[in-house]
């Protein structure tokens, strides 16, 4: 992807609630960031993103409406139709387990059904990337201009996860053509602070520390960077602890407003039957426009002290005063709306806290400069105004006495643009804004070492005396090349270097290779496994086996191997010993 200058790069930021698509046309020579605006549903309207949401018909697999084409009310009240939001935290089966013992009704029954949702949400938003951009090509058929589609992922995947998720995007159509290429990009907090960086670059000074806070519809991801390269045109930004995040999101406030509105319907209808059942109505209020622009304006200049929200169905005339039913509307206060708030911002400025603490034992002496919010719940005036009350002297955190809450451009498409933003810096100038990630995890190789009676590590342990050498050596040792939390160059390789013995004449020259990853802090690294290949009790805490790879030099000239024992007059086994490199690259969700 490197070697070549597409014709367009699309970023895609598959959300809970709702998707954004950027973009860069590079074939009419523009390498501006701009975004589709225009959705199916709202042909006559600007809209930053389409809502993640597919209706089905029922006994039908293909669905009858996506985004915008799904808010109708024939296609959210038609009884014999299914609606389907929210999912996109369910690819994780751990979190899909959770919602199933919770909601064992409504959530995905498993977790086939939930890769069919993403399937058929990416094919949908592919054919209209496609019919939207391939009218703006400048005289390129789009199957065969050069296009880069660009994904991001939640930092809370791990990698067998993300690599679903690709799988899963290629079938919907994304890189099906030859000349159409895919990859995964950052993860959200890394491409909002990437695109923070870029579009706002004069308020950092050199060595400054960003904390940068993505909040969207299910999850809040956090990264910290340092900035670097200021005194030139080229701002880049280093990594300085690993990215993580949680299930905090604007749609945990809709799901609360929900059962809030469900408990008020139930004690009305106690007192004074419903024509309906408080349960659908419920989700029709907190779906409503009535509820959303409230809940988006929350904390705004405007607000008022009471409003209402429509009660679908009912008749005008039903009065309820105690719950606050009214002319067919129901009424909460701005203390009602706070409380749903403040349940994400308590879980937002713990992780916060946490990540503040990380980097005070970490990184101590450095301040944490500026506070950076992005996403859909990051936009929201009330969150960023409990935010600045909270940090306004560093919270209590002596690492950030001096902090500034700021809020990305765009902080709704911050993600989406970001992923082309990083993309085009490549082109421009050769290297990526980001050009230092830490691991989430530490990865190492399973290895023999010489034996050394010195060595605590070595008693007790499977050796083996080595035919060719007449060495002795301990087996199953574990050979770490990453380690977690270490900054890495993010276009560079790692280069592990490996040592294998054969006879001459031997065609056997693939050479397997068992890769470890542990998610454990560097102290508490495994350093071997047991002589059955499998790690000890205390060891399989930390680590696993993520895979074997097969270095195959089948087709090397021997020449080239280096002799050992030649000489008629040496002791042990003559031998040809084989040096070679296995370069690792580190992706973004690692």
């Amino acid at each position: 992807m490197e070697g070549t200058r597409p014709d367009v790069i699309v970023g895609v930021d598959f959300g809970m609630t709702a998707t954004g698509v950027s973009y860069a046309n590079l074939s009419i020579g523009s390498e501006s960031v701009r975004w589709i605006q225009k959705w199916p549903g709202r042909s006559q309207a600007n809209e930053n993103k389409v809502p993640t949401i597919l209706v089905y018909p029922h006994h039908q697999e293909k669905p009858s409406s996506w985004g915008f084409l799904s808010e109708t009310v024939a296609e959210q009240n038609a009884a014999d139709k299914s609606y389907k939001d929210w999912f996109k935290t369910f690819l994780d089966p751990a979190r899909l387990g959770q919602k199933q013992a919770e909601d064992p009704v409504y959530s995905p029954r498993s977790l086939d059904e939930v890769e069919r949702l993403y399937e058929d949400y990416h094919r949908l938003l592919y054919k209209h990337i496609e019919f939207k951009l391939s009218s703006e090509l400048s005289g390129i058929p789009w199957h065969s201009a050069k296009i880069e589609f660009i994904f991001s992922v939640p930092t809370t995947w791990p990698p067998q996860i993300v690599e679903k998720y690709r799988e899963i995007v290629q079938r919907a159509g994304f890189a099906q053509c030859k000349s159409h290429t895919l990859s995964i990009g950052l993860t959200e907090a890394e491409a909002a602070a990437v695109h923070t960086s870029l579009e706002a670059s004069g308020i950092f000074q050199e060595k400054d520390i960003l904390l940068v806070c993505d909040a969207g519809g299910g999850t809040t991801d956090l990264s910290v960077l340092e900035v670097s390269d200021t005194s030139t045109s080229s701002l880049s930004l280093k990594q300085l602890d690993v990215v993580f995040g949680a299930t905090i999101g604007s749609a945990a406030i809709d799901y609360d407003f929900e059962a809030f509105a469900r408990s008020r319907l139930e004690l009305a209808n106690l007192t004074s039957p419903l024509p309906m059942s408080p349960e659908e109505v419920a989700w029709e209020m907190m779906k409503s426009r009535d509820f959303q622009n409230t809940k988006c304006e929350h904390g705004g200049p405007d607000g008022a002290p009471v409003f209402s929200v429509p009660i679908p169905k009912l008749d005008p005339t039903y009065v309820n005063h105690t719950i606050g039913i009214e002319y067919g509307e129901m009424k909460f206060t701005r203390e009602d709306l706070q409380k749903l708030f403040d349940k994400q911002v308590q879980k937002l400025v713990g992780l916060i806290d946490t990540q503040l603490q990380n980097m005070q034992k970490k990184h101590p002496g450095q301040q944490v400069n500026h506070l950076i919010l992005a996403g859909g719940l990051g936009h929201s005036p009330y969150v960023q105004d409990r935010l600045r009350s909270r940090y306004l002297k560093g919270g209590g955190h002596s690492n950030a006495t001096n902090i500034q809450v700021r809020v990305a451009p765009d902080p709704q498409l911050a993600v989406c643009k970001g992923l082309v933003g990083d993309r085009l810096r490549r082109l421009q100038v050769g290297k990526p804004v980001l050009k230092y990630r830490c691991c989430r995890s530490s990865y190492g190789t399973i290895c023999k070492e010489l034996y050394n009676t010195n060595n605590p590590l070595h008693r007790n342990r499977s050796m083996y005396k080595d035919p060719m050498n007449g060495k002795l050596y301990v087996t199953q040792s574990i050979a770490w090349f990453v380690r977690k939390g270490k900054p890495i160059a993010s276009d560079e390789a790692i280069t592990h270097s490996f040592h294998r013995k054969m006879s001459p004449g031997d065609p056997r020259r693939a050479f397997p290779t068992s890769i470890v990853e542990s998610h454990a802090d560097e102290p508490f690294l495994p350093h071997h496994m047991d002589a059955g290949g499998k790690l000890t009790l205390s060891a399989a805490f930390y680590a696993h086996v993520l895979c074997d790879i097969e270095s195959d030099l089948s087709s090397a000239d021997e020449s080239k191997f280096k002799e050992k024992n030649k000489r008629f007059w040496s002791f042990g086994k003559h031998y040809l010993r084989i040096d070679y490199d296995v370069k690792v690259l580190i992706g973004p969700a690692d």
